[in-house]
């Protein structure tokens, strides 16, 4: 009950924004985001960590990658870390015991998300980078095996349901 409620206030908050700037595309919808602050004041290694994962962004996805020519969840946080000489493990099973445990109301700007998105499972196997959280909406660029590597939104409901916690490694 407590999750239905939060996704209801995620997306009446998603729906308000009115300043929209920038339009985020997904498979089932284009939804307008309010884009107020890029850059992160007080923690440029996040900005930079998130400005190198994007450099990823539509690359496709290949388990296991960690290039341009290809790309899995894991490889794109790792790759992106490690050009701040942060070094974190290679496996999302053991990224999720990296940093330390957040609320999602206190995620920002470089935090880790973790989800499982395998059927009826609690078992982390998923995860992205906060590129921009505000007024409680949170985007996050990850690698999707369908897409590749793209951002989303936890507003949406299939990641919504999938989150299993937040993590911080800044």
């Amino acid at each position: 009950m407590k999750k239905i409620a939060l996704l209801l206030l995620l997306l009446i908050t998603f729906s308000s924004c009115k300043s929209s700037k920038r339009v985020i595309t997904t498979k089932s919808k284009t939804a307008k985001i309010d884009s107020r602050s890029k850059k992160s004041v007080n923690n440029p290694k996040a900005d930079n960590v998130v400005d190198y994962a994007f450099k990823f962004d539509g690359v496709r996805y290949k388990y296991g990658g960690t290039t341009k020519k290809g790309m899995d969840c894991s490889g794109l946080v790792v790759t992106s870390f490690n050009s701040e000489d942060i070094p974190l493990p290679r496996s999302t099973s053991e990224m999720v015991h990296a940093g330390d445990w957040i609320d999602l109301k206190e995620v920002t700007k470089g935090d880790l998300l973790f989800f499982a998105t395998a059927k009826n499972s609690r078992r982390v196997n998923h995860v992205g980078i906060v590129t921009d959280a505000f007024n409680g909406n949170v985007e996050f660029i990850h690698a999707s095996t369908s897409n590749g590597v793209i951002v989303s939104n936890l507003a949406e409901k299939y990641w919504y349901f999938a989150f299993v916690q937040a993590r911080r490694v800044l």
